[in-house]
């Protein structure tokens, strides 16, 4: 199911999903195609995309943020800042797939009180603020909510996930295939964002 919302205001800091959406960024793979992990690739302008992937989600309202690391874990978190935005999650797995990161970042957020959880990857560093409004924007908070970003109807990130699904999406994860197929299974609420964004995430450097 697409919907399709129209420009406007949305939730974000003391908006109706604040204080009740905890934020994972995806960070932990090693990056083959780019040369090195993505968490520690930085912008033209030297910002560290790992950075800008939780700074993005704090300003939507997420609180706590998780930094899922893996490769090269050490070094990516001396680029987070030492402002306490994020807290670092290691997935020690990592290497089994996204799966295993996103696993590390539903289990730290299991000991929050959150009622839903917004992710999304470290290598969309073009990703604006209106995309994770949007899917904030909705006034129910209730622990059922899924929805997911989708750019010209493919889907993409970021994924907002209710508590209700943690412990049944736990279970369905395997190997690098992520949560799409539960999404799917479940009747995910595609949120078109096509217009704000073309969800195409940065597999390789920059020529």
């Amino acid at each position: 199911m697409t919907t399709t919302h129209p420009a406007g205001d949305a939730a974000g800091p003391g908006g109706s999903w604040a204080g009740v959406v905890v934020g994972i960024v995806l960070a932990a793979g090693a990056g083959s195609r780019m040369g090195k992990p993505k968490a520690l690739v930085r912008t033209a302008e030297g910002e560290p995309w790992l950075e800008r992937a939780t700074a993005l989600l704090e300003h939507a309202g997420c609180s706590p943020v998780f930094a899922v690391l893996g490769a090269k874990a050490d070094e990516a978190r001396a680029l987070l800042p030492s402002d306490g935005i994020a807290t670092v999650v290691v997935a020690e797995r990592w290497a089994e797939g996204m799966s295993e990161s996103l696993r590390a970042g539903l289990m730290a957020a299991s000991a929050t009180s959150a009622g839903a959880a917004l992710v999304t990857l470290v290598d969309l560093p073009g990703l604006p603020l209106p995309v994770l409004q949007r899917l904030l924007e909705e006034p129910a908070t209730n622990n059922t909510v899924l929805r997911q970003a989708v750019y010209r109807g493919q889907p993409g990130h970021p994924v907002l996930i209710g508590r209700a699904h943690w412990p049944a999406l736990l279970n369905s994860l395997d190997g690098d295939r992520g949560a799409r197929r539960y999404l799917v299974a479940h009747g995910v609420d595609e949120v078109e964002c096509g217009d704000l964004f073309d969800g195409s995430d940065v597999d390789t450097p920059a020529s």
